[in-house]
């Protein structure tokens, strides 16, 4: 998240979250109750994170984690485990680690996509291509305004999916010759019916009456 001024960055949840934006340092605030410390064990609040990186990244194959950054995080103060990792009351993000752009290429910064809510702006990993001519938050800005490391995560699962090698300009797809004889018949009776037109277009012209 990007403040409306531009002078800071923050983060915020998926689900209930969302209304709710932290800095590097924050601490958990509970968005369906004020009245207990966080996290309670009666409660889903706090923070939330996992023992292991690999953990994350499969979390974000879910469409509602899959724009989402990964946080490298120190926690702190009141916890509760839980089966992947900890539910904590304060945390620290010590690094950055943003995804691909929706096309599969690295991000090379972070793009405004709407969404935001009142006094933060949502931002996105996008790469150059994507980015085009757009005003956007390059990854040099994010680590001053954040004063943590930002790196590119490429994560081993994502290592088959890359961009295809664009065609030569003269190149074309080759087609099975079962599958070209329609095609070749489709061309033939197209142009066919051109010359037929243009036959019966040059015999009005020509006709002496």
């Amino acid at each position: 998240m990007l403040s409306a001024d531009g002078t800071a960055v923050g983060f915020n949840g998926v689900a209930l979250g969302r209304s709710q934006v932290y800095g590097t340092v924050a601490e958990a605030v509970c968005v369906q109750s004020p009245r207990h410390r966080c996290p309670s064990t009666w409660c889903d609040c706090g923070f939330y994170c996992f023992h292991e990186a690999d953990q994350a990244r499969a979390l974000a194959c879910d469409e509602q984690y899959e724009r989402s950054v990964l946080l490298e995080v120190l926690a702190s103060g009141r916890y509760v485990s839980y089966e992947l990792g900890l539910r904590y009351q304060r945390q620290t993000v010590r690094s950055i680690r943003l995804g691909r752009c929706r096309c599969g290429r690295s991000a090379a910064a972070l793009d405004d996509v709407g969404g935001g809510i009142v006094g933060w702006r949502r931002l996105e990993a996008v790469c150059r291509e994507c980015a085009g001519r757009r005003a956007v938050l390059s990854l040099d800005r994010l680590t001053r305004l954040a004063g943590v490391p930002v790196t590119v995560d490429e994560g081993t699962e994502r290592s088959v999916l890359a961009p295809l090698a664009p065609l030569p300009d003269d190149a074309s797809p080759e087609l099975p010759p079962e599958a070209e004889i329609p095609l070749l018949s489709a061309e033939v009776t197209l142009l066919q019916a051109r010359l037929d037109e243009v036959q019966r277009r040059l015999e009005r012209l020509t006709d002496p009456s």
